[in-house]
């Protein structure tokens, strides 16, 4: 022990001297060829630790570059994902928009009429029934027999009430009726729900004229429909000779399955 005691510290005086003796050497200017002595000795194992520690080096900045582009393209994610949410709620907005600056437009256009703008919050499941499900209810004044549509054209009528909700049956439900006419030529009839979707114009006397193309609109009688709201366009007409009548079949003018939101008619003046 006492051995190993000695040894150490004759190094450590080793080194003592030789950094006293470097010291003394470089203030009066002796050392810079010991400097160079051991430059030139210690060289290659100089680059050769450059070239063991250098892929290593390399290898870590690779690794850091990396952390930093996964860092980089969570935020340029996140932010894509903002700037595709803000531009759906522009859209949308942009949508809604169009659909008050319609509704409004047909507001301005038909003052005598009490409209009542409400949202589509259902539709038939199985398409069998042909019926809406609209937000509004007895608490907002609605009562069956109402009329419903949009700036294009007639949907239908209110066909039972509850507190906050209405069901809503479609022009095309079979068990629609509504008196119309034949723009161009004034030629009067029943429109009917048919089958497909579609909608069928009855009991039109056989000497009108009605081909395909004309506009199909609301003629007033009853009293249950105002007069000349849009219910659709013929695309083909029916004629039979021993027949008093004569039968169109109709497209209707809204789309009655895209709706989001139509107006309810509280009131209207005859025209």
């Amino acid at each position: 022990m006492v051995n190993v005691l000695r040894s150490r510290a004759v190094v450590v005086i080793l080194v003592l001297c030789v950094i006293l003796a470097w010291l003394v050497l470089d203030n009066i200017g002796v050392s810079n060829p010991i400097r160079d002595a051991f430059s030139r000795v210690l060289s290659p194992v100089q680059f050769a630790m450059h070239r063991a520690v250098s892929p290593l080096s390399r290898a870590a900045s690779t690794v850091r570059h990396l952390r930093d582009l996964r860092a980089q393209n969570e935020v340029l994610g996140k932010e894509n994902a903002e700037l595709r949410r803000q531009i759906v709620l522009l859209q949308e907005a942009k949508i809604e928009n169009e659909t008050l600056r319609r509704q409004l437009n047909f507001k301005s256009a038909v003052p005598s009429y009490h409209l009542l703008s409400a949202e589509v919050i259902g539709h038939d499941p199985s398409d069998l029934l042909q019926y809406l499900l609209i937000d509004r209810g007895a608490t907002d004044d609605i009562r069956p027999g109402m009329p419903v549509l949009t700036a294009g054209g007639l949907v239908g009528r209110v066909s039972e009430v509850s507190a906050h909700s209405s069901h809503v049956m479609l022009i095309t439900n079979p068990s629609s009726s509504v008196s119309a006419l034949v723009q161009r030529s004034r030629a009067t009839g029943v429109v009917e729900g048919y089958p497909g979707h579609e909608l069928l114009m009855r009991y039109i006397p056989q000497g009108d004229t009605v081909v395909p193309g004309d506009m199909v609109l609301t003629s007033g009688l009853g009293g249950n429909f105002p007069k000349r709201l849009v219910i659709g366009q013929v695309s083909s007409v029916e004629q039979k000779d021993v027949e008093m009548f004569q039968e169109a079949r109709l497209i209707p003018a809204v789309n009655l399955h895209d709706l989001e939101t139509v107006m309810v008619v509280l009131s209207f003046a005859p025209a």
